[in-house]
């Protein structure tokens, strides 16, 4: 019996095809061939698709065996099937062009017209393929040329950047020949006996799997998998790394953030030097090489530590000289006087922990760098509890100076002189801390804003209307700001947010101002009588509460010089609760923020680098005290 289906024809719209028993489907009305039906003839578990099964471009189905057709027959099918198709091309055109212009066609078409290349599945993988690779290319030549020319880095990482960036591709073996085939496989085998749909009419022609799923975002996928876009960051934070800058990660990921480091609009410029999409790769490269979030600062060492780990390279440790360096300058600190001691703990301990490590979860290189500064700090100036209390019931900083300029500071012993240097560097301490105010660029003013919007947040979206109507608006709008900006509101304004801040006024810090919750105790009688230095270890107590921190008063001991170093230690009850003295937690809270890490994250450090520390003393002691047997030959005793 005649099987009959019910499809829509190509050609002529008509509904309905017919068995021709040569394997093939035609219309009932056309009679023209199905090319996406086919009738093998063969079991379901004999059934192939093109290219040894794993890319699939047609539909097929299986039906028990039929007799075979004349091969003479079959070729004058195919023969008045061309035919019918090209009369009916030639009319479709004749129609297409009197609908246009109403007066039939100017020019003579060509009958028979040329029909698109078709495109092989190996034409699509490797299109994307190097169009991905070239782009994620392109956006490291980008950083790194920004890393030289704004940043004042060395020109080195050039040279280092295209060796490293290679060996990186080839251990991920995407350039394999067998990549594009063992990509298909896993996406085959990851959704075992779940059928897809299978592609729209528009994705037809497009290579896809046994389950009907498109390869070509399988491919990307897979591309952006193996080599993920913030790869760029930390290649460029590896080549910085290698050439001995004093870049941290912290750097990378602020200027990213802030637009000066080409990540998230650095499509733009790729389409630029790519081009546009083809047919082979259909992908639009803001789609392709545009992030979706930033890559975390612990995420891009251990990610920059993993490339190097992956292609074999001997990775040094961290410029300690340069970054500490760095960060005495922004703790305004004097440098050639502590600098030296730290490189010589430095060097003395030699701490594995400064060299980069592929385990996220492992405290960052920096902190380390950061503890060594503490713990030298605290041995130069004996921060062991006393001194902060000590400067709270000096006199104020001016009297201070007077007394270091008059005849009897002069004479003031050696120990005096030492307890001054180390009030004067709480005092700049607590200074910094409460001055020091990480804020992008982009968030300074309104204007950095809107421009940081448009060069990076909407990077490549255009006004929705074509007449100017809206661009006019906007620039009116923002000319009318610039010419208001300075102006001081009204005086009822003044007076509506004073209301609506119920007129309290609780003054600065320099006042020796409180919170609201402390200005409200004021008011109850708590705090009335209460002395400026009181109130100011309350106020330190609040903040280490905060941090889980616990506030140690000074004892007869560590008011005594010499006494000793002090070492803190964590008890659990819960949670950690760590018990440290005031001078100890404002030099760890001022050195946690400009290393951009958790107070309690700076401490764990220091204690893993006193424990160091001691072991090494422990080893050096037993190793000098220990005596020889004797045994030993004269040679050996002398």
């Amino acid at each position: 019996m005649t099987e009959r289906l019910e499809r829509l024809c190509d050609v002529c719209g008509n509904l309905g095809f017919s068995d021709g028993g040569d394997g093939f489907f035609y219309c009932t009305r056309c009679n023209s061939q199905a090319n996406d039906f086919v009738d093998t003839g063969v079991d379901d578990a004999d059934l192939n698709a093109f290219d040894g099964g794993i890319y699939s471009t047609t539909q097929t189905r299986a039906r028990p065996r039929q007799e075979a057709i004349v091969a003479e027959q079959i070729s004058q099918l195919k023969a008045s099937q061309s035919q019918y198709q090209e009369i009916l091309k030639t009319m479709d055109d004749y129609n297409d062009d009197t609908v246009k212009n109403g007066v039939g066609p100017t020019e003579p078409s060509d009958f028979g017209s040329a029909q698109e290349t078709i495109i092989s599945p190996d034409d699509y993988y490797s299109e994307i393929r190097k169009r991905y690779v070239m782009g994620v290319q392109i956006m490291v030549q980008l950083q790194c040329k920004a890393l030289v020319e704004k940043f004042n880095v060395s020109p080195l990482i050039v040279g280092l950047t295209g060796p490293i960036w290679l060996r990186y591709l080839a251990y991920e073996r995407v350039m394999a020949d067998e990549w594009a085939d063992e990509v298909i496989h896993e996406s085959q085998s990851q959704t075992q006996g779940d059928v897809g749909e299978w592609p729209a009419a528009k994705h037809k022609a497009e290579p896809h799997n046994l389950l009907g799923k498109r390869a070509i975002p399988i491919w990307h996928r897979s591309l952006r998998s193996k080599i993920p876009l913030s790869c760029s960051l930390a290649i460029s934070f590896l080549v910085c790394h290698m050439a001995r800058e004093a870049i941290l990660p912290t750097d990378i990921v602020k200027w990213t953030l802030e637009g000066k480091l080409p990540y998230f609009a650095a499509f733009l410029e790729i389409q630029k030097q790519l081009g546009p999409s083809s047919r082979a790769c259909p992908i639009s490269a803001s789609c392709m090489f545009r992030p979706t979030q930033a890559i975390s600062i612990q995420k891009l060492e251990s990610f920059a530590a993993s490339i190097g780990r992956r292609i074999g390279l001997e990775l040094p440790a961290v410029n300690f000289h340069a970054i500490a360096s760095r960060y005495l300058r922004e703790l305004s600190l004097p440098v050639e006087k502590i600098l030296p001691q730290a490189c010589h703990v430095y060097e003395w301990s030699m701490p594995p922990e400064l060299y980069l490590s592929d385990n996220e979860s492992r405290l960052p290189s920096r902190v380390y760098v950061m503890s060594i500064v503490i713990v030298t700090i605290r041995i130069m100036y004996d921060l062991n509890g006393g001194k902060w209390e000590m400067m709270l019931s000096r006199p104020s900083a001016e009297e201070d100076f007077a007394l270091h300029n008059s005849d009897h500071f002069d004479n003031m012993l050696d120990e005096e002189e030492a307890d001054f240097d180390a009030l004067r560097l709480l005092q700049i301490l607590e200074t910094k801390y409460s001055e020091h105010k990480d804020i992008y660029d982009y968030a300074q003013d309104l204007a950095s804003y809107l421009q940081y919007c448009k060069d990076v947040v909407f990077a490549g979206i255009n006004s929705s209307c074509e007449d100017r109507e809206e661009e006019s608006v906007i620039e009116e709008l923002w000319d009318f700001y610039q010419k208001n900006k300075d102006v001081e509101p009204s005086d009822g304004l003044k007076k509506s947010k004073e209301l609506q801040g119920g007129g309290s006024n609780y003054g600065t810090a320099e006042d020796g101002a409180n919170s609201p919750g402390d200005n409200k105790s004021l008011h109850d009688g708590q705090y009335f009588n209460e002395s400026y230095k009181d109130r100011a270890i309350r106020q330190l107590k609040s903040n280490m509460e905060e941090n889980r921190f616990c506030y140690i008063p000074p004892s007869k001991h560590t008011q005594k010089r010499n006494y000793g170093y002090i070492r803190y230690s964590r008890k659990k009850d819960g949670a950690y609760v760590y018990a440290v003295h005031a001078d100890y937690y404002i030099l760890l809270r001022s050195c946690a923020q400009i290393a951009q890490v958790d107070v309690r994250t700076m401490h764990h450090g220091v204690l893993t680098f006193q424990k160091r520390l001691e072991q090494l003393d422990n080893r050096i002691d037993y190793c000098l005290h220990r005596k020889l047997p004797g045994d030993f030959c004269d040679f050996c005793c002398g």
